[in-house]
């Protein structure tokens, strides 16, 4: 099998350790190596060791000049809203003029604007759409990344996303996560007699989940749980046939208001509850003694110009597990830029670069149930590798918004790759 070394780089950032989400005390060591190299056979990594000693143990290797730069675990975005049409840049201004996200939901804008719009298009456009999107996602050293339906809310448009998401996977070098989000609103035409939001709810159930689990279309399923959009009690009950037909779960939870869906999403055993900026204390303490990874997205309480971001600091002293990702979408966080979101973790989070990293790469895996399989540089690992122009880690958060990443790979096969 043909072997890959990677060599010349100024850091090595293993992120290594236990297969699974870190916490406590595991979470402050990335593991930044100077003088290392890493040998790749086929879609393995099989070595992570000094680079003389790798260079002599195998000179017939393909040599891949990491530049002075620094490599680092693909990173992996668990949270993203990658299949949809149009912009909504309108809401921004109307956000600058005070209106709220409620406010602009109950005009008919934010989700249920790009529902109408997602109707409208077929699935080779949306296909059209999502590809150079995911393809700039590669290009800021993302190798795994989980994408959502969503934007359709109907059997036909919901099952037609998460299709185009299958044709994603088959296209694209880069891992990608399916997850089947049917529960991101309760479509208009439900919220008024003779419909109801109960019959959306069933239509979720009994029509939209036995689809998706006859054609396998995805892994998980989330929900939007937060007031005025899905009820604590609502939420359990769709997660729960969710999981009837087999998939794993994941909630959009306590956004905006602490509505105990982070208890919830501990009660349940979801892989993840994200969001997370209005979590409460009690919310808190059920995630720090669950195995739930709470992702956090700094990204959005930025665009939206929300003061308040998730406490990161009070998940990680109770215990929980934290990870990071974009909710790339079109109306609160429409940025591909992943390291971005580490200069957030740093500025707004307060955490130190080593917490943003682990939470980037080692527990974004945990959040998709992959940490067995990918987000750290370790022998038996998946070769996703991202390689940035910097010199010293520290600099991929200082140089915020800028584009330093010279390559990706996911499982040995170039997603990015710079000239």
């Amino acid at each position: 099998m043909p072997q890959s070394l990677f060599f010349n780089a100024a850091q090595v950032v293993t992120c290594a350790g236990p297969g699974r989400a870190r916490r406590g005390v595991e979470f402050r060591d990335a593991g930044v190596l100077s003088g290392h190299a890493v040998l790749v056979e086929g879609d393995r990594i099989v070595a992570v060791a000094p680079q003389d000693a790798l260079e002599r143990a195998s000179p017939q290797a393909e040599r891949i000049d990491c530049r002075g730069g620094v490599l680092t675990p693909g990173l992996v975005d668990s949270h993203t809203h990658g299949i949809f049409g149009k912009p909504r840049h309108e809401e921004q201004e109307l956000r600058a003029s005070g209106l709220g996200y409620m406010d602009i939901a109950k005009q008919g804008g934010g989700i249920h604007s790009s529902v109408r719009d997602l109707r409208t298009r077929s699935e080779d456009d949306l296909f059209a759409l999502a590809l150079p999107r995911l393809r700039r996602l590669a290009a800021h050293g993302t190798t795994t990344v989980e994408v959502k339906s969503g934007y359709g809310l109907s059997v036909e448009a919901e099952i037609r996303s998460l299709r185009v998401i299958r044709r994603l996977q088959d296209a694209l070098p880069m891992r990608i996560v399916p997850t089947f989000l049917g529960a991101h609103e309760i479509p208009r035409e439900f919220r008024a007699a003779p419909r109801t939001r109960e019959e959306y709810i069933a239509l979720i159930v009994h029509e939209m989940l036995p689809l998706v689990q006859a054609e396998g279309l995805a892994r998980f399923a989330d929900i939007f749980c937060e007031p005025g959009v899905y009820t604590v009690r609502e939420s359990r009950h769709i997660l729960t046939a969710a999981r009837a037909h087999g998939l794993l779960i994941k909630l959009h939870a306590d956004e905006l208001e602490p509505g105990g869906a982070a208890e919830l999403a501990a009660e349940l055993g979801a892989t993840s509850a994200d969001h997370l900026a209005a979590i409460s204390d009690d919310g808190i303490a059920a995630l720090a003694a669950s195995p739930t990874v709470a992702t956090l997205l700094p990204g959005t309480m930025l665009f939206l110009g929300r003061q308040q971001q998730a406490p990161a600091r009070a998940l990680l002293n109770a215990g929980a597990a934290i990870a990071l990702a974009t909710d790339f979408n079109p109306g609160t966080s429409p940025t591909v830029n992943f390291p971005l979101m580490l200069t957030l973790a740093v500025s707004q989070l307060k955490l130190s670069v080593a917490e943003a990293m682990l939470a980037a790469t080692v527990n974004g895996a945990a959040a998709l149930g992959l940490a067995a399989e990918t987000g750290q540089l370790a022998p038996g690992y998946a070769a996703d590798l991202a390689l940035f122009e910097i010199e010293d880690i520290r600099e991929l958060p200082y140089w915020y918004g800028d584009h330093r990443c010279l390559a990706s790979w996911s499982r040995g096969r170039a997603c990015h790759l710079t000239s």
